[in-house]
């Protein structure tokens, strides 16, 4: 379901979106405020674990339509979030192994959009998105992905690594992308997967990597070494589709 604005400004107005069942992606306030509201507005929001940006007021000044920000601004979902568990009952519901993409960090609004455009034309049953450091339904995400996010569900989760784990948990198996992983022709890549794309400057962190069972690398034959992150997606998923169709 799509929400009609994506942008809430003041103190108030803020405090009582967090307080009801708006989705809300990102908070700024004023950084270093010992105003009570907004004091409640960054207690509230860390309860839900909601990334808050501390920041001056030019910035605020900046952001602001109305410049009447008063010290906070929320940003709300212009879509709604799906769960998991929602992804994987749409493989089940298709009689169909669960195929997932898992992006770690993506930043660029225009990355995300592409991926979920990617998720949806191969045949992914779902995305599954990071709560911090990472950008959520904007409206430039699903003006990006052609019309695909209204068709393909996206998660939103606290901690990838633990949703890793659990998936693991139910029969998944997950392949990461990298320079150094053995080239993906080689990987069998059929059955219940994940694909995990990682931040467009630092790729799959350490961690995550160590989580994946398999990490592919892309064939290059030109003189850089790197492909842009949605591109990469685009590259993996089509051969994971294509060894799914043999």
């Amino acid at each position: 379901m799509r929400n009609e604005s994506s942008m809430i400004e003041g103190r108030n107005a803020v405090l009582e979106a967090l307080r009801s069942d708006t989705v809300i992606d990102k908070i700024f306030v004023l950084d270093g405020s010992s105003d009570g509201p907004i004091r409640s507005i960054v207690r509230e929001a860390k309860k839900q674990n909601i990334m808050i940006d501390f920041v001056k007021k030019e910035r605020l000044d900046q952001i602001s339509d109305t410049g009447k920000h008063q010290g906070a601004i929320a940003y709300i979902a212009a879509y709604e979030y799906a769960t998991v568990d929602d992804i994987l009952e749409v493989a089940k519901e298709k009689n169909e192994d669960p195929f997932i993409f898992i992006l770690d960090g993506i930043e660029d609004p225009h990355n995300l959009g592409a991926m979920i455009r990617t998720a949806n034309l191969a045949g992914a049953h779902g995305v599954i998105i990071p709560n911090r450091r990472a950008v959520g339904l904007t409206a430039t995400v699903a003006k990006a992905s052609a019309g695909a996010i209204n068709y393909t569900k996206v998660a939103k989760v606290t901690n990838i690594n633990q949703t890793i784990e659990a998936l693991k948990e139910v029969g998944l198996w997950f392949v990461c992308a990298d320079m150094d992983g053995e080239e993906m022709y080689r990987l069998n890549l059929k059955g219940p997967i994940g694909l995990v794309i990682g931040n467009e400057g630092e790729g799959v962190s350490s961690l995550t990597k160590k989580k994946c069972d398999f990490v592919a690398s892309i064939p290059m034959k030109g003189d850089i070494d790197s492909l842009n992150a949605s591109v990469a997606c685009g590259v993996l998923a089509y051969e994971i589709v294509r060894q799914r169709m043999n």
